[in-house]
């Protein structure tokens, strides 16, 4: 009854912060936390969609760095929105700035798109390019436009501007916000058995062992790091929305029936860093 890793269309979902909550709702979901992309403009519209229901809204954000030169997300819980708003206009600027990069450099390919409105609040991402490249009859599906264009080794290609896990961290502790690594599986910058020590000592919290794309021996593994470390367990289904094609191994809302126990360790450690 718990998600803890959900987006809305102020990042990367195609559900709006209301019919996030309203599907939300009619699946079962107790606790649903607001983790778009670089930014917390979700939040508001979720909470006022979320009385009528009695559904709990975990304020929430996944922060985009990179490690060893590759892409992280680190998930952030319960941030004071007062201290964390400056930094993420920063964050939103830059996912602009990379949006029109690539637009460019498909430009320069031959392959002109039109970006889609993106108000200042929104974090644009690779999928909004995927549908415009889409829409502009360029590619067949959005897996499409990933293997041919704008994928990690694609050629129109834009890394995140630098902003390093460890200062992703760093930014969440100083904004009261428990930090936990999204998805350690799918990250391609080393595995996890390294990567997650050196982590733990730039202050992580806690872990996502409960992801669509983990195979069940890869969360047991994860909960011994965490017993381990004494991190903190979390998990979501990542959802983005109904998707037409869904990505191989994508789930609906409360597909991993995740239990609400594991909520109250993270707001005793928000708790305990506004303390």
């Amino acid at each position: 009854m718990l998600e803890l890793h959900c987006h809305t269309t102020f990042s990367d979902g195609t559900l709006t912060p209301t019919q996030l909550v309203e599907r939300a709702a009619a699946k079962g979901v107790k606790a649903l936390a607001i983790t778009d992309h670089d930014t917390i403009s979700g939040w508001d519209e979720a909470r006022r969609a979320a009385q009528p229901h009695g559904l709990e809204i975990v304020p929430g954000i996944e922060l985009s760095t990179t490690y060893n030169d590759r892409s992280m997300h680190i998930l952030g819980f319960y941030p004071d929105p007062q201290k964390i708003e400056d930094p993420l206009n920063e964050r939103i600027q830059g996912r602009h700035r990379r949006a029109q990069k690539m637009a460019e450099k498909l430009m320069e390919l031959g392959f002109p798109i039109e970006l889609p409105p993106m108000p200042g609040n929104m974090a644009p991402g690779r999928p909004h390019i995927a549908n415009a490249l889409l829409a502009a009859g360029h590619v067949t599906s959005q897996q499409d436009a990933f293997q041919r264009f704008i994928g990690d080794h694609g050629p129109a290609y834009v890394p995140y501007e630098k902003f390093t896990a460890e200062e992703g961290i760093r930014l969440l502790q100083d904004c009261g916000a428990v930090p936990v690594w999204a998805h350690p599986y799918l990250f391609r910058g080393g595995i996890v058995e390294d990567v997650l020590p050196e982590l733990v000592k730039a202050g992580l919290m806690g872990v996502e062992v409960y992801h669509p794309q983990h195979s069940i021996s890869e969360e047991r593994v994860l909960e011994d790091f965490c017993e381990q470390y004494g991190l903190l367990m979390t998990g979501g289904s990542d959802y983005h929305g109904p998707q037409p094609k869904p990505k191989p191994g994508a789930v609906d809302l409360n597909s991993l029936n995740i239990s609400l126990d594991l909520l109250d360790g993270v707001k005793q450690a928000a708790t305990d860093l506004r303390d």
